[in-house]
């Protein structure tokens, strides 16, 4: 019976690309020709003169989310064309009137995605592996970002950042964005005359997304794949290269009173070069690189036996991070950008940073990095080298390779040098509904074995059906001090000892969706997903998940789970600090039920709530979230968050009550002046924490930054640390 239903999955799944194969590429179905301008458009947001009137027209968009059928019901109207410098992009959209903008903040996901906003995704290699991102919500906020494939589906990053230009202007029954991107900004070969590109209008009022091309709904409006095409009679002339010089300047006030009261005053001057190598390759250089206008962390609390990843918010890292990112899985990263600039805990300043990144011809994008750490007193200068390559084969699939090399200067302290190798295959169907990607990473470090990772992650993913797997195997001696691979080290609190261990991981997973033809319902969904891992081949720790999910016309959204958990702790283990006796090693079952709610975002006063209940090892937990924004306008956004945990374990194993408290705010004079604030109180961290910064773009890609941030016990209040800068950019070419 087994060995059956494995053949109908495999035939099913061989039908289902088959039948991919064989649909109408939409690159071939929406066509745009563009048209040369010999004159440079106004981009001012107004279409009084006839500056538009001699190009062609796309006057029709599809219904993509929560409807992948028909046309919208609601008119936009977009035209391009070009001049020697700039690529011009005109859209009318059309609507009674009402417009939902939530903040005028760039980059902001809130701000473009939950508003009434018009995108333009750009793939000018036309390769389906890598493309960018220029949108612009009705109030004027801008966003940019670059698109990258991981598994079947494109994701965005909006930290990239390029010179362009846009204005908006309203009208009583539609408003008018201009969008001119000049070709320096993009990355493209000078024989490539078909790029791909399409087109998203974000309708939040009625709460629809819409596209130029037609694909279905279970890939996003971003995708790569399911593009149009650009066709230009003439490429665009690729334009003599220039260097890019990005200078700052930063004045520091520092007060620390951590082992005594201490002052000091500094100021820091760098810079960041980027050079053109060719249209698609592009050097970057950072000397003495300054983060300090990175947004601060958001505070968690993190009561299990593992670390947690926190994002990356440093410029340098950033930009095209995928091409050095992109490897193992969610479980398991090779490479994690993070981990350069720490020492043992403690933040350690990059000396310099270069990078090179981009295409060698249209199949082929590499990237190289290296960076150097200063020396501190447990450990020498560190010299980090990463190179990788994405090769495409067949039409969507690519061969990748990754080399990191940690090299320890001047080694002092138990750090050693340190080597990770490895090389994927990732298939990816024309249609996209399948995919799978095979992994081996090797690791070498001086004077100890060498270790290992073996893995397999993939999906199919229809309308209305998607079902994944996950296969991880890593060894002892498998180790990545540049990655993030938190289940290998397991602490012994007897012992007060790290120790490193392999395992071996299985993830199935599988969700059904629904499409409502009426109600208050968009969609609805039930999913389940399984993770089962194994320590010298006995299962160790198992957990078995149901969820359903509700998504609603009115943008609210509703969620109950049911989780299942039996693991064989291995070693005394404590949670909630020395105060408490250690947990023994034994076997524990755990069940869990969680149920959460956001309301509708569109509205003035939104909230969430949560609460997740069960037992918790020997004892019980119940964790309640909570929180609410206010909007006033599209100028300001308050927000307040409160978490709390309750654990309760018998005898003296632990019993406590802990507190997150996080306030929000954000004002935005102007889509180009912001003042944003965050004010965080974590009783488990015993940390408060004041983060504002305020941020002018008073020319492009140049910005003067106002920074306080300030750190205090929780116990009493004492003052732990508290800084006060100014940093000005400014970019310019040479």
């Amino acid at each position: 019976m087994v060995n059956r239903l494995v053949v109908f999955v495999l035939l099913f799944l061989y039908c289902q690309l088959l039948i991919g194969q064989e649909l109408t590429s939409s690159r071939n179905r929406f066509r745009y020709e563009i048209q040369s301008h010999s004159k440079r458009i106004k981009v001012d947001g107004l279409h009084d003169s006839d500056e538009w009137e001699e190009f062609d027209m796309i006057h029709e968009l599809y219904n993509h989310n929560p409807i992948d059928k028909g046309l919208s019901t609601k008119e936009t109207r977009i035209k391009m064309t070009y001049n020697h410098q700039m690529l011009f992009i005109g859209a009318w959209i059309y609507d009674n009137g009402d417009r939902v903008v939530q903040s005028l903040q760039r980059d902001s996901d809130n701000a473009h995605w939950n508003s009434d906003s018009f995108s333009v995704v750009i793939d000018p290699i036309n390769s389906k592996q890598h493309g960018v991102l220029f949108g612009v919500n009705a109030g004027g906020a801008e966003i940019d970002g670059t698109l990258s494939v991981e598994s079947s589906q494109t994701l965005y990053s909006e930290t990239w950042d390029e010179k362009w230009y846009s204005a908006v202007g309203h009208y009583k029954d539609h408003w008018f964005v201009e969008i001119a991107i000049p070709f320096n900004s993009l990355r493209y070969t000078k024989d490539n005359d078909q790029w791909g590109i399409n087109f998203i209008r974000t309708d939040k009022t009625a709460n629809f997304y819409y596209t130029w091309t037609e694909f279905p709904v279970n890939f996003n409006a971003i995708d790569l794949n399911y593009m149009g095409t650009l066709s230009w009679s003439k490429p665009p002339e690729v334009k003599a290269k220039r260097f890019f010089v990005k200078p700052y300047v930063t004045g520091i006030y520092n007060e620390g009173r951590v082992e005594g009261a201490s002052v000091d005053t500094d100021l820091e001057i760098g810079g960041d070069v980027k050079v053109p190598i060719t249209r698609s390759l592009y050097a970057d250089l950072s000397i003495n690189p300054d983060f300090s206008n990175a947004d601060v962390d958001q505070e968690i609390v993190n009561i299990s036996r593992f670390d947690i990843s926190l994002p990356e918010r440093r410029d340098f890292f950033l930009e095209n991070n995928d091409v050095f990112s992109n490897f193992g899985n969610e479980n398991i990263r090779p490479f994690f950008s993070r981990r350069i600039g720490l020492a043992n805990g403690e933040r350690v300043p990059i000396v310099y940073g270069g990078k090179l990144t981009g295409n060698l011809g249209k199949n082929l994008r590499v990237g190289l990095m290296d960076i150097r750490t200063a020396s501190t007193e447990t450990m020498g200068a560190v010299q980090n080298t990463i190179g990788s390559f994405h090769y495409r084969v067949l039409k969507r699939s690519s061969i990748k390779g990754l080399y990191i090399n940690r090299n320890i200067l001047d080694e002092s302290g138990s750090d050693r040098d340190s080597r990770n190798l490895g090389g994927e295959f990732s298939f990816i169907s024309d249609n996209g509904k399948l995919n799978n990607v095979v992994m081996f990473h090797t690791s070498q470090t001086k004077g100890l074995p060498s270790g290992h990772f073996l893995g397999m992650e993939g999906s199919y993913s229809s309308r209305g059906f998607g079902a994944g797997w996950v296969f991880n195997q890593v060894n002892d001696s498998f180790r990545a001090d540049l990655g993030f691979v938190p289940r290998t080290f397991v602490y012994n609190a007897e012992e007060g000892r790290l120790i490193r261990q392999g395992y071996t991981q299985i993830n199935p997973w599988m969700k059904f969706t629904f499409f409502p033809k009426s109600g208050v319902l968009n969609t609805h969904s039930i999913r389940t997903w399984h993770h089962i891992y194994y320590f010298n081949r006995n299962p160790n720790e198992r957990q078995y998940n149901l969820a359903y999910d509700a998504f609603f016309k009115n943008t609210g959204s509703f969620t109950v789970s049911l989780n299942h958990s039996d693991i064989d702790l291995m070693y005394p283990t404590n949670f909630l600090g020395e105060n408490y006796d250690n947990l023994p090693a034994d076997n524990y079952t755990h069940w869990r039920t969680n149920l959460s709610y956001n309301s509708d975002i569109r509205r003035r006063l939104s909230y969430a709530l949560g609460i997740n209940m069960g037992t918790f090892y020997n004892g019980n937990r119940l964790i309640v979230t909570s929180s609410t924004n206010l909007r006033f306008g599209y100028w300001a956004n308050f927000g307040i968050s409160y978490d709390m945990n309750n654990i309760d374990l018998p005898k003296n194993y632990g019993k406590t009550l802990l507190h997150l408290i996080r306030f929000n705010g954000s004002i935005s004079f102007s889509n180009k002046l912001f003042l944003n604030s965050a004010v965080q109180y974590n009783s488990f961290n015993r940390n408060f924490s004041i983060f504002s910064k305020l941020q002018w773009r008073f020319s492009p890609l140049s910005d003067i930054f106002l920074i306080y941030n300030q750190n205090n016990e929780t116990d009493d209040f004492t003052l732990s640390h508290r800084a006060l800068m100014i940093k000005v950019t400014y970019r310019f070419g040479i």
